[in-house]
């Protein structure tokens, strides 16, 4: 790294802003993502526009975000138009702009980037920058959820729930919202909740109910904590 090979450079400053191997230090992150990236290294470049966009290792600066992520996004880094798609959608360090935020998210979507998918399905759902078309939405869900990516997985579940851009189908919406709630994600464990507790998709357990809502009430999620009182007050489904 210190005769100025870009890779090891970049590897470098992954290993302080990971803190595997030396002790984590965001700053040395930063330096080292720079030199890379001055080198012109695409990955360096998008590192070095999240530490910006976060604040870490360097002052919080968007418009330095952005400016890293278009440079890496040129180069075709698929995490970078992703990063810049986000940063046109909440005119973050750029003018807001949903065309523009859609046209960088379609090209990393394109790659294959599951969190590129997910946002172009979002944007499809919300009509923002594309018109309103929740088949397109599903598509770009269902292309994110097989990577197992779980805010996909707890959308495509809500279409399936709704009805929206696919037949109405409550096992279907089970089947998504277990897949995203299995890896935490407190909206599909306390959907997935509702499910057991109205027997929509599975058969109804007030027992299962109160598990999964036990388990997003302590992410801190409102609403599952509401209905877990209420199952208290009630003495349904709890010892």
């Amino acid at each position: 790294a210190d005769q100025g090979d870009g890779d090891a450079q970049y590897n470098l400053g992954s290993m302080y802003g990971e803190g595997l191997g030396v002790p984590q230090d965001f700053k040395e992150a930063a330096r080292w993502y720079r030199l890379a990236a001055e080198q012109g290294y695409a990955e360096a470049r998008n590192s070095l526009g999240v530490m910006y966009h976060d604040g870490q290792g360097v002052p919080q600066d968007d418009e330095e975000a952005a400016r890293w992520y278009r440079l890496a996004a040129d180069q075709g880094l698929a995490g970078a138009q992703s990063n810049l798609g986000i940063a046109y959608a909440n005119g973050q360090g750029v003018p807001q702009n949903y065309k523009e935020a859609v046209r960088w998210t379609q090209l990393a979507a394109d790659q294959g980037f599951a969190s590129a998918q997910h946002n172009l399905g979002v944007s499809y759902g919300d009509g923002e920058g594309v018109p309103q078309d929740d088949k397109e939405a599903v598509r770009w869900f269902r292309l994110a959820a097989d990577q197992g990516y779980a805010d996909a997985q707890y959308n495509l579940g809500v279409m399936y729930a709704n009805g929206e851009g696919v037949p109405q189908d409550d096992k279907e919406a089970v089947r998504w919202y277990r897949l995203a709630a299995d890896q935490g994600d407190a909206r599909a464990q306390y959907n997935l909740g509702l499910m057991y507790a109205d027997g929509r998709g599975v058969p109804q357990d007030d027992k299962e109910a109160v598990r999964w809502w036990r388990l997003t009430a302590d992410q801190g999620h409102a609403n599952a904590q509401l209905c877990l009182g209420l199952m208290y007050d009630n003495g349904i489904g709890v010892p």
